[in-house]
């Protein structure tokens, strides 16, 4: 039933493009809580080569993803197909943020479409363990759209809004550090 891979393959990356939505797991080093993310946009996540993955990660509730790659850099990708061809794929590895003035930033953003209004950073993934399991147990669903609410939201969006975004996202829920104060704003 699951099979480990040893690289990103052509199928994977198929199967990868094909979903909807993915998810996003982390915890910290020491106590504190385990955050799991779902995130949509699928135009938000690229692989960029065999072992390497990124997604955009754009300013919302928190920042528990970017304190817990901060604090141990330990993280977890889950696709699930809810279409008739039942898998889960999980991507476990090693993630780093990269904030929109970093050099790296702009050769990673060119693996995704135009830009998100609300990026605050591209997250990178060196992929070390490849594995998919069967996904037999997870109800079918119909995509009927992408929900454009954040994107919408964002688009509003003064500048100052994201100066307080920022100043509320410098620690996570257990108190790790999350941006730095001199976070910049999203690109435009």
């Amino acid at each position: 039933m699951a099979k480990v891979f040893s690289r990103i393959d052509d199928s994977l990356r198929e199967f990868i493009a094909e979903q909807a939505m993915f998810f996003v797991a982390t915890a910290p080093s020491q106590g504190g809580h385990i955050n799991l993310s779902p995130k949509g946009y699928a135009d938000t996540f690229a692989v960029l080569d065999d072992h390497t993955v990124a997604y955009l990660d754009l300013f919302g509730s928190g920042v528990e993803t970017i304190a817990h790659l901060r604090d141990n850099g330990r993280i977890t990708v889950m696709f699930c197909s809810f279409s008739r061809n039942s898998r889960i794929l999980r991507l476990f590895g090693t993630g780093r943020m990269l904030r929109p003035d970093d050099d790296e930033f702009d050769r990673v953003r060119r693996h995704f479409g135009d830009l998100h209004p609300g990026v605050r950073a591209a997250i990178v993934i060196d992929v070390e363990r490849i594995a998919d399991a069967c996904g037999f147990a997870v109800p079918y669903y119909e995509l009927v759209d992408d929900r454009q609410v954040l994107d919408t939201y964002h688009a509003k969006q003064p500048a100052e809004a994201y100066t307080r975004s920022i100043g509320r996202n410098q620690h996570s829920i257990d108190g790790l550090a999350g941006l730095d104060p001199d976070h910049p704003l999203p690109p435009t």
